[in-house]
């Protein structure tokens, strides 16, 4: 959702021009561009981190998209695609735990929790 804004000091600004030509200045943004603007000051302060996200987190993200193939989601409304994702990872994560420790050992580790 796009939020506009009003400010009625524009004719003073000494800015104006660089923002617009327009009698009044308008300002559009987005309801949640707050959000955005502290990710990238994060980002700016840790410029690896983009690196290193990339690395460990897509790659599940990007198994998961060829598990699941063009459709990506078989189900339809929210309640039902969050349990669809979250049978997804779990099968995703079970995989990795018996490629990393063995069906049995996890099988173990299962039975101990």
């Amino acid at each position: 959702m796009l939020r506009k804004y009003w400010s009625s000091t524009c004719p003073q600004c000494p800015l104006k021009p660089k923002c617009t030509t327009g009698k009044n200045r308008r300002i559009t943004r987005w309801e949640h561009e707050g959000v955005l603007e502290l990710m990238q000051l994060r980002l700016n302060q840790r410029p690896k981190a983009a690196r290193e996200r990339r690395q460990t987190v897509e790659h599940p993200f990007g198994t998961l998209k060829a598990w699941m193939g063009a459709t990506h989601f078989l189900t339809r409304t929210l309640p039902n695609v969050r349990t669809e994702m979250s049978l997804h990872v779990l099968a995703y994560n079970m995989k990795r735990m018996i490629s990393l420790i063995g069906i049995a050992s996890l099988i173990e580790a299962m039975r101990a929790f």
